[in-house]
């Protein structure tokens, strides 16, 4: 099944190919960073687009935005590291800096053997997706190597929410 397209909100295990990111980071709440962040992210991301066309270079759509949160665990919402990218061309060099705040980076996110569910509604409600998730990949017998990531398949403010929660994982 193909990452992000996955129609159910049943747990699932699957492979995924690394991936070249346009990423930054951030300290606090997901909410007030993404305030602080997004605008320059996008922008790095749409004037690299733009660039590679009026250069005559392969086109991109724009993929939804990810984010891993790698000390969600270990700290309270208004310390976590917030790493967000948006996935960028493999043969992607450098990114625009073309709005202020926030240094875009180059990047390639691993992936390999992942477990992940679709979780509908809030993000505020995530608690039993999350659960149904670890659950599930210790049922199967993998344990979890790599940090929660979450892949935004609508906005915010959508009116039903569907967010895919996911884990490397491997085989205990």
């Amino acid at each position: 099944m193909t990452p992000g397209k996955s129609s159910r909100n049943e747990p699932e295990i699957l492979e995924m190919p690394a991936q070249k990111m346009a990423a930054v980071y951030a300290r606090g709440t997901p909410g007030q960073v993404f305030a602080q962040v997004l605008p320059a992210l996008y922008g790095s991301v749409y004037t690299l687009k733009f660039d590679f066309k009026k250069s005559g270079g392969p086109a991109f759509k724009i993929a939804g935005l990810r984010a891993r949160y790698p000390d969600a665990h270990l700290a309270p919402m208004e310390e976590w590291t917030n790493v967000i990218g948006l996935p960028v061309p493999e043969d992607t060099v450098y990114l625009p800096q073309k709005v202020g705040g926030a240094e875009i980076k180059i990047e390639t996110w691993e992936y390999g053997t992942v477990a992940q569910i679709l979780h509908h509604g809030s993000y505020e409600q995530e608690a039993n997706s999350v659960e149904r998730l670890h659950r599930f990949i210790i049922d199967n017998g993998y344990k979890i190597v790599g940090v929660h990531e979450e892949e935004y398949l609508t906005r915010p403010d959508a009116k039903a929410p569907r967010t895919i929660i996911r884990y490397r994982v491997r085989k205990k």
